[in-house]
């Protein structure tokens, strides 16, 4: 079979690693840059700005998924890793989706399924490769799988049990709309039968309707009949589980994520010791995770924070204290308005930085909120050396950006690290002085 490798970076590096296995496919490297990284020797390429649109004669074309299937221009079949995986996969999948606290969730789900004696694999935007590990996988086996819009953009196969978290308005720099996101993300029902089951956010619209309309038997979150809370301690239905100190996790909306895990592993376990072991997952990098105390101020490392309602949620975390929140970087076409009444509810100031802070604070001024500083920093240093001196004693500094980090870093992981290794240069400081 004549396939094109469509985009060669995590992703696509996997897929390729696949479909090579199979001497008799015939592979092409395709892909915008003029020179990625890694390309096997040998391998035919079609590489520059209009790769994609070089695709006519090819029996199938595998999708990485960042790559937005508008842009394919081809006459074979467009396929994804997700849909090889989807389609192979011999044990029951869990998929987690939504705009924010899908790692979150999906770590919660897996933790307790491992606590209760499951083997679980953990794949997709917070695991490793789905393919990579497709072949190890056992019919006594369950996986977890973290699914962005791009991975559902074309999904043809839904989950077992499909996760809908909150949704919020981004990624609009690569899909066409709103519309177009929500809709990617309603492929995690799409296919499912009457014998499936979805679990959605029931306070957001986005998630309700894409619960709603799905055929499988439907769960809305909270609710006094599955999962919620009652005076501290998490229930499902009559069943009383465990205190909610078993998240260790700051913040309320980790607490809806604790109930939206609980509901996705009923069907597996209804142990309370697995169910308490595991919600006490203590984090992933770079999600409001602490970094150190200096000078009585407190930092957290919250870098993969890409939208407004996620730092919203960093700052509520927080109710008894003064906030220092960085927000900005570069655009993924977040939806900015309901960002200042939102701050002004908590005691917080806000370090803009990056191109997209620019946009942000255009919506500060429109709405009469002042609390903000446009900051000049052209690194993580500056930047932390500017958020430490709008902090005074007592107060949370917590790098919540709201953006994507391409204008300035790598990616969020790279954001995060700098703002580690700042906080602690600051903090090597205070212990020499």
């Amino acid at each position: 079979m004549k396939i094109a490798i469509a985009g060669y970076g995590v992703e696509g590096k996997a897929n390729y690693a696949y479909w090579s296995q199979d001497p008799a496919n015939e592979l092409t490297i395709v892909d915008e840059s003029e020179s990625p990284a890694d390309l096997p020797e040998g391998v035919p390429t079609i590489l520059g700005a209009d790769a994609f649109s070089k695709l006519e004669g090819f029996d199938m074309v595998i999708r990485t998924a960042g790559l937005s299937p508008y842009k394919i221009k081809t006459d074979g079949k467009v396929w994804s890793g997700t849909n090889e995986f989807m389609s192979k996969c011999p044990a029951p999948v869990i998929g987690v989706t939504g705009s924010k606290g899908k790692g979150t969730t999906s770590s919660f789900i897996a933790e307790i399924l491992k606590a209760s004696g499951r083997k679980v694999w953990l794949v997709g935007n917070i695991g490793m490769a789905s393919l990579d590990v497709l072949s190890e996988i056992s019919s006594d086996d369950i996986v977890v799988y973290e699914m962005s819009s791009f991975q559902l953009w074309d999904c043809e196969f839904s989950p077992h049990t499909a996760v809908v978290l909150f949704i919020e308005q981004e990624h609009l720099d690569v899909h066409r709309d709103m519309e177009d996101y929500v809709s990617a993300k309603a492929h995690i029902t799409l296919h499912q039968t009457e014998q499936d089951v979805v679990i959605y956010a029931a306070d957001n619209e986005y998630a309700r309707s894409i619960g709603e309309e799905s055929r499988a038997i439907k769960i809305g979150v909270p609710s006094p009949q599955t999962a919620h809370i009652v005076d501290g301690y998490f229930w499902n239905g009559e069943q009383k589980l465990c205190s909610t100190d078993a998240v260790k996790l700051v913040g309320e909306h980790n607490l809806a994520n604790a109930l939206a895990a609980i509901n996705a592993v009923w069907e597996y376990t209804q142990s309370q010791e697995a169910i308490a072991q595991g919600l006490g997952f203590k984090g992933l990098p770079h999600r409001l995770a602490y970094v150190a105390t200096v000078n009585e101020v407190s930092y957290y490392d919250d870098s993969i924070a890409t939208t407004p309602t996620s730092a919203v949620a960093s700052v509520k975390a927080f109710p008894d204290r003064h906030k220092v929140l960085i927000l900005g970087g570069s655009s993924k076409g977040s939806d900015f308005s309901n960002l200042p009444a939102q701050l002004a509810l908590h005691d917080v100031d806000v370090l803009l930085v990056g191109k997209e802070g620019e946009r942000i604070r255009e919506v500060f001024e429109a709405a009469h909120f002042d609390r903000f500083t446009v900051s000049t920093a052209q690194n993580m240093k500056q930047i932390v050396d500017q958020a430490t001196a709008l902090a005074r004693e007592g107060s949370v500094v917590l790098l919540s950006p709201s953006a994507a980090s391409f204008d300035m870093f790598k990616n969020y992981a790279d954001r995060g690290d700098q703002f580690i290794a700042a906080v602690q240069a600051l903090a090597n400081q205070e212990t020499a002085a």
